[in-house]
């Protein structure tokens, strides 16, 4: 009996792992389409930007270390300085009417592609605790 309980007990948190995978997964597709309905035109299809204008998403070391800073950029538009590795831009991102559950999925998308890395999935509950 208690043989049996342990198998179930590890396949239902093997489950739990994969769901959460998929969960992520699942976001981070959502999140492509959301980049290619809002954001490709100014960051283009490859995430570098255009020089001198929109900083690069690509290998971004704004996006890793300034979390809070980039869903806020999303969540509520950027004006004024940032700098992303090691470049000055000096533009304006307005608002894009997004929800939160859209900027999370285009934040894990952004996050996990063009040789960013983020370990730490990004939730609707934590942009929705994100205030201007």
């Amino acid at each position: 009996m208690k043989k049996t309980y342990l198998i179930f007990t590890l396949m239902c948190m093997l489950g739990l792992l994969g769901s959460a995978q998929n969960s992520l997964k699942e976001s981070i597709d959502k999140g492509k389409e959301v980049y290619n309905d809002f954001c490709v035109s100014c960051h283009m299809p490859n995430g570098e930007g255009i020089p001198n204008a929109f900083p690069p998403l690509a290998k971004s070391d704004y996006l890793i270390n300034k979390r809070e800073a980039s869903i806020k950029a999303i969540k509520y538009g950027l004006a004024g300085e940032i700098t992303v590795n090691g470049t000055t831009y000096n533009s304006a991102m307005s608002t894009m009417g997004l929800s939160d559950e859209e900027i999370a999925d285009v934040m894990n998308f952004i996050t996990n592609s063009w040789g960013n890395k983020n370990d730490k999935k990004i939730t609707k509950e934590e942009v929705a605790s994100i205030k201007k």
